[in-house]
C-alpha cells in the first residue's frame, strides 16, 4: 500500500509545496512543531533512511540543506533544526524546523496554521529558494 506521501507525491493528496526536482520533495507539514516545519523526502518510497543507497541518501541531504537555507530566510528563528524519525510514515522523511527554543523539536508540541499563513509560508519558502 502507498504511504501518505507517496500519494503527495502522485498528486492524489494535496500539499503545500515549497519544493521539487526530478528526485525529491519537500513540502509543509500539515501538523507542524512551528510554522514552517518542512518535510523533505525522495519520490521513491523507501522506508528508512539508511536503505537509501548512498548517493541516493546523500542527494537528499543536498536538497534539505538548500530547502533549510530558503527556509531559514524565510521565516524568522534562531536556526532550523532538523531530524530523521520515520515511526509515523513509512517513507523517508527529513524534518527542518525552524527553532526559537529547544522545544521547538518536541514532536509533542504543535503549531496550529489557517490556509491562509500554510499559504504564506509556502510563497515565502518559495521566493527565498
Amino acid at each position: 500500500m502507498s504511504s501518505i506521501f507517496t500519494k503527495i507525491i502522485s498528486g492524489e493528496l494535496p500539499a503545500y509545496k515549497v519544493a521539487e526536482d526530478d528526485n525529491f520533495l519537500a513540502f509543509l507539514d500539515i501538523n507542524p512543531n512551528a510554522k514552517g516545519h518542512t518535510l523533505c523526502i525522495p519520490k521513491k518510497e523507501i522506508n528508512k533512511i539508511f536503505d537509501m543507497d548512498e548517493d541516493h541518501y546523500l542527494e537528499l541531504m543536498k536538497f534539505s540543506r538548500k530547502v533549510a537555507i530558503a527556509l531559514e530566510k524565510a521565516i524568522p528563528c534562531k536556526r532550523v533544526g532538523m531530524a530523521v524519525v520515520g515511526l509515523e510514515v513509512p517513507h523517508v522523511h527529513v524534518h527542518l524546523i525552524p527553532l526559537q527554543e529547544m522545544d521547538d523539536m518536541r514532536f509533542t508540541k504543535k503549531e496550529k496554521l489557517t490556509t491562509a499563513e500554510f499559504e504564506q509560508v509556502t510563497e515565502a519558502i518559495k521566493a527565498a529558494l
